[in-house]
């Protein structure tokens, strides 16, 4: 599926969960035929009731439905949840749910980290925007800053061929029960492309721990290596190999304007302590950083020059490039990269601190060593986390689940 550019799409930006959402759940409340859904966090807040609410309004019409969610991001879904969309009739599927060890989770490697979803095979949402109320700007100063896009056009049949083999691979079944597991097939055009319904070029570009182990990063290399005049990348977990970085510093010495936007207020602290080991390395190339100051940076959004930009869930940092399964959508359109470019300029000049050389320049042998450490970490890391077990992921339905923890919260906390 990785790897065939395919034209005639329109793309929308999504910008937080008050664009994000009332579209999402519109289009699913509509949907006439199929609705998949892939999400890393679902949580029973009022972003989730009303996903769940979209959902039923579905089902009860008869509309197929899979929803998968991961068994480490969304740990507390209730019963009454779980069976209102399973007596529906919505397949609720868990990915890698695992029991706590010592009241700890275990499943912390190998996230299905996607979002996606899938409508009647002609519209497609995917971005990095999961299903709570810190999505959303009345949540306070922790609420993330995010996006996502909606497809439309001949790429939503790749992604929906995609979503629909991932369920397959998952859950361990042979193409030729598909039928069985889906029901009649998409109502498509017989040549299996939808019709153009805008001018950009996209491609669809995704993670697992298989094939395709390094393709988004790869793609992140290949843009920033042929970047002539603009770099700006806007990600919340930022802690790259040693190739992406050199790549950033090569363009800046060229004379690219590369800039980084970073976090400023993160949700997590090692996440700010983790990116700020490389700004000296950065900075001295010419790369400008910014740290994004409103609240928490949550995006995952980049582009190039004038027409190359990409929106989805993998971060740069070991867990989504060497471990978590992601999916980003790359896309090639001028009008798309203006606004994308628009907005990232904006959130610079009014929303970030700009870190300067003067900021982090320190000396010593402390200094030094810690080049040295980060230095060969990011050259090894990749090889050194492909060492993790890699086992095929697998899929549970909610309802065994259900059954088989017999307590308040589904599986002990670890069905979302």
């Amino acid at each position: 599926m990785n790897g065939r550019w395919v034209g005639g799409n329109l793309v929308t930006l999504l910008i937080n969960g008050e664009a994000f959402f009332p579209r999402v759940f519109e289009c699913i409340a509509a949907a006439e035929r199929e609705v998949l859904l892939e999400t890393f966090i679902l949580f029973e807040d009022k972003v989730g009731l009303a996903l769940q609410a979209a959902l039923l309004t579905a089902a009860r019409r008869g509309v197929q439905i899979d929803v998968t969610i991961d068994g480490y991001g969304s740990p507390d879904l209730s019963p009454a949840f779980i069976s209102a969309l399973t007596q529906a009739g919505v397949r609720v599927h868990v990915f890698d749910p695992s029991p706590r060890l010592w009241g700890y989770r275990t499943n912390v490697f190998r996230r299905m980290h996607r979002k996606i979803v899938v409508i009647d095979g002609t519209r497609a949402f995917v971005g990095g925007i999961n299903y709570s109320a810190d999505h959303l700007a009345d949540f306070g100063p922790t609420a993330k800053q995010d996006y996502s896009v909606e497809i439309e056009g001949p790429l939503v049949t790749q992604i929906q061929d995609y979503a629909m083999t991932q369920l397959l691979i998952a859950q361990r079944q042979p193409p030729s029960l598909r039928h069985r597991l889906f029901g009649r097939a998409p109502e498509v055009p017989q040549d299996n492309t939808l019709p153009a319904a805008g001018t950009a070029e996209a491609l669809l570009v995704t993670r697992d721990n298989r094939e395709h182990r390094s393709d988004i990063e790869r793609h992140y290399r290949i843009a920033i290596r042929g970047a002539r005049h603009r770099i700006i990348i806007a990600n919340a977990y930022f802690f790259p190999g040693y190739r992406l970085l050199r790549q950033l510093r090569r363009a800046a010495r060229r004379g690219v304007d590369v800039n980084l936007i970073l976090q400023g207020e993160p949700d997590m602290p090692i996440v700010k302590i983790a990116a700020g080991l490389l700004y000296h390395h950065l900075l001295e190339a010419g790369v400008k950083i910014y740290e994004y100051q409103e609240r928490p940076l949550h995006g995952k959004v980049a582009l190039t020059d004038d027409e190359w930009s990409t929106v989805g869930s993998s971060n740069l940092d070991p867990l989504s490039l060497s471990l978590n399964l992601e999916a980003n959508v790359i896309i090639k359109d001028r009008a798309f990269n203006r606004g994308l470019g628009e907005h990232l300029e904006l959130l610079i000049q009014k929303s970030c601190k700009q870190i300067l050389l003067r900021d982090v320049a320190e000396t010593g042998i402390w200094v030094s060593l810690r080049s040295f450490f980060v230095f060969h970490l990011l050259r090894r890391y990749p090889a050194w986390f492909g060492w993790l077990p890699a086992h095929t992921p697998r899929l549970t339905p909610a309802e065994k689940l259900m059954t088989e923890a017999g307590s308040d919260h589904v599986n002990e906390g670890q069905v979302s």
